[in-house]
């Protein structure tokens, strides 16, 4: 039996796309408190189909597939831009394919303008009405209105006019910074990318026995397998430390771990592989928000899908990309002797121009992360870091970085890290990393 905020989020997915959702009509739909059917929105707008806009209220927009994520609907426009819809809200989830910006004269701008574009332009009226007749959406700039008729048009033809006191330059800039953000969220690899679904994965149910998981482990050669209680829940996982010596008709339910470990579909690979690592797992089943199992993945599959990352090239710069390009290396005597110099450059600091604590951070784990290699082949995982010592430090200036290996193991690592400006120190830090071996 469904809870009643799975209820909830299968009722607002099932909604048409472009109607409106209030608090106060969910509740009275489906016989709930106002509170719960808050939250069920709000976790609905986390997962990317239900949009708030101020002035507009709450609507169900399209659910973005992976492939189209750079694409933006015109709901998710109005908030970039802090806009007003004037006209044409049914269309707000609609989502567009370019957008033009309408510096010319209006015959040349009319060959660029078609349909599921979103045309960026001042106050010029006759523009708005012969975009909107294209099947373009408006974005009016500097916060000026426009026609009632051309409102009207914009009702009727289900395009959006949005108004943005903004100017021009900045609207462009701020939407493009949204596509380049969501570029950066499409190339990190999800769980759901690599999972092996559940009709490929074997599983046992809680009705099951001992002799049932020794037929499964002869027809696949696996040891390891989900429990699913009669919804298809997860219950437990069972092992063949949990089977061994057991009497054949024992119930799997008796023996298996209970309330196993599970991790999402939109959980990131490397997330799934710090878990596994540091708890000891070779196998996580995957569920959806029913807790329902939907597949599984296994530590070789988070490794492989690890190792494919590392090889991609990457359409968008993280801030860890832009610390770590400012990276090289002046090699030293042995082993382990390597020290590195970074340039603090204008976006590695704060309001008070000087270096930010997480660009600190950034440029210590790096630091620990390179120097652990040279030792041990593989990627690791910062368990714990303590940063006991840190001076101001200016844009422009030179880091040399010192980190030194104080013990390596078979899984862990533990790095000391001195940081100098001009031969005076400017912080220390102290690292444990678990080591991930790629084998």
């Amino acid at each position: 039996m469904a809870t009643k905020h799975e209820q909830i989020l299968q009722y607002i997915d099932e909604l048409p796309v472009g109607e409106k959702i209030s608090v106060r009509q969910i509740a009275k739909a489906l016989s709930v408190s106002e509170g719960t059917a808050y939250r069920a929105i709000k976790e609905a707008e986390n997962k990317g189909y239900v949009s708030t806009i101020e002035r507009v209220g709450t609507i169900r927009i399209e659910r973005k597939k992976k492939e189209n994520i750079e694409k933006l609907t015109y709901a998710e426009v109005v908030n970039i831009v802090d806009g007003q819809v004037l006209g044409g809200r049914t269309g707000l989830h609609k989502t567009l394919n370019k957008f033009v910006i309408g510096a010319m004269e209006l015959d040349a701008m009319m060959r660029y303008t078609g349909a599921g574009n979103l045309l960026i332009i001042g106050n010029r009226t006759n523009a708005h009405e012969l975009a909107l007749k294209a099947g373009a959406a408006v974005l009016i700039t500097g916060g000026f209105d426009t026609d009632e008729d051309v409102k009207r048009i914009a009702d009727e033809l289900q395009l959006p006019i949005i108004s943005t006191s903004y100017d021009t330059f900045t609207v462009a800039t701020m939407i493009n910074r949204a596509i380049y953000d969501q570029l950066i969220k499409k190339e990190i690899v999800l769980v759901e990318d690599i999972l092996t679904p559940i009709e490929d994965t074997t599983i046992l149910r809680t009705t099951d026995t001992v002799e049932d998981w020794f037929t499964y482990n002869r027809q696949t050669t696996h040891s390891r397998f989900p429990v699913v209680d009669h919804n298809g829940k997860v219950y437990g996982m069972v092992t063949s430390k949990d089977v061994m010596g057991r009497d054949p008709h024992t119930s799997i339910e008796k023996i298996m771990t209970k309330n196993p470990m599970t991790v999402g579909g939109k959980t990131s690979v490397a997330s799934s592989s710090h878990m596994m690592v540091w708890e000891g797992i070779e196998l996580l089943p995957v569920v959806d928000d029913a807790n329902k199992l939907i597949g599984i993945i296994s530590r070789q599959d988070v490794l492989k899908a690890l190792q494919m990352i590392q090889r991609q090239p990457q359409v968008g710069e993280t801030l860890d990309d832009i610390v770590t390009n400012q990276f090289t290396v002046m090699k030293g005597k042995g082993k382990g002797d390597d020290v590195y110099q970074c340039e603090v450059t204008p976006q590695m600091t704060n309001y008070l121009g000087t270096i930010s604590y997480g660009v600190f951070t950034t440029i210590v784990s790096e630091a620990a992360n390179r120097i652990l290699k040279s030792y041990k082949k593989g990627d690791l995982v910062v368990e714990n870091m303590t940063i006991y010592f840190l001076k101001p430090v200016q844009i422009d200036s030179t880091l040399d970085i010192f980190p030194k290996v104080l013990e390596v193991g078979r899984k862990f690592g533990k790095v000391d890290v001195e940081v100098f400006n001009e031969g005076i120190l400017v912080g220390k830090a102290m690292m444990m990393c678990q080591l991930i071996d790629r084998s």
